[in-house]
């Protein structure tokens, strides 16, 4: 058995956590990927992970070897893929990170889309809000929504992104809208502790600078659907990323207020490292992304108004 086929097994071990979640994911027997790792640990002369029937945790030598091993896989699957690339032949696996609200908005349609159109790529999607390390944690690329901070990392913005602040129709009738800011403070809220801000809500003042806004009320959540389905039962005011808020605002369920405080300049990104060879499975994607995305904006601009 060659080094490189263990060196595989022990990664898809710590990726998955586990023996059992990596025999499941790649079809392979929980034996069979634990002779692989036991293998490794006697050519290597070091144990690499830590086993227990309920504890799993990688050894000092473990990290450094993963972290290593991770790379010169990378090396050889791109030039594999470079191979491939020559000769249009483009397949493989992506490991995605995203965040859930992204997947579970209508703009997660792109995934599934893109799925469909290219049946031999495989995509690994994990959905996480937090912005995981791409290259310390072995992911091909990444989607984020905000505003990009200045990083190492290459980016690609798929489509403007905005927050709305919203309220059902009753709950304005009943306690009047917002003219201000500021008014936030006094009114009942709907927090999105999933959301960058939590209570604390920015909008752009008076002279143009950055505010903030300490809000509160009865319901917190960690979902923007959640908190739109509550901000539509009237519970209060909220603030939604544009894309989650559109479906509400358009059959009139919920109402934009303080459209001139929102501040503006967020993106949808696709984020990657830098890498001397950027794998063609991955600049498909990204590609096909920016299309997607364009050919929705050029759909929403044609459709009527109303």
């Amino acid at each position: 058995m060659d080094t490189l086929t263990r060196m595989r097994a022990f990664i898809d071990v710590v990726e998955a956590e586990g023996f059992s979640a990596a025999a499941r994911k790649i079809g392979r027997s929980k034996a069979l990927l634990s002779k692989y790792v036991r293998e490794l640990e006697d050519e290597l002369g070091a144990l690499l992970l830590n086993r227990t029937t309920r504890q799993f945790s990688l050894t000092e030598a473990g990290h450094t070897y993963y972290k290593r091993a991770l790379e010169i896989i990378r090396e050889i699957d791109s030039l594999a893929e470079l191979v491939r690339d020559s000769s249009g032949d483009v397949r493989g696996r992506i490991k995605l990170s995203a965040p859930r609200t992204f997947a579970d908005a209508p703009i997660g349609q792109s995934l599934i889309d893109f799925a469909k159109t290219y049946p031999d790529i495989v995509l690994d999607i994990q959905l996480d809000d937090r912005f995981v390390d791409l290259v310390e944690e072995g992911f091909d690329l990444a989607i984020r929504i905000s505003r990009l901070e200045n990083s190492s990392l290459i980016a690609r913005r798929l489509a403007p992104f905005g927050i709305r602040v919203c309220a059902a129709p009753e709950l304005i009738a009943r306690v009047g809208t917002p003219r201000k800011p500021q008014d936030l403070a006094k009114l009942p809220c709907v927090i999105d502790t999933n959301g960058r801000w939590l209570s604390n809500w920015p909008f752009l003042g008076d002279n143009g600078e950055m505010v903030s806004v300490s809000v509160t009320g009865r319901m917190e959540v960690n979902s923007p659907l959640a908190a739109r389905s509550a901000a539509a039962a009237g519970l209060g005011f909220v603030t939604l990323p544009d894309f989650i808020a559109e479906p509400s605002l358009a059959d009139g369920s919920l109402v934009a207020v303080l459209e001139d405080f929102v501040p503006a300049g967020g993106g949808i990104y696709a984020v990657y490292p830098h890498r001397r060879y950027l794998p063609a499975k991955v600049r498909v994607f990204v590609d096909y992304l920016v299309q997607w995305f364009k050919e929705r904006a050029d759909r929403d601009a044609r459709a009527p108004a109303g």
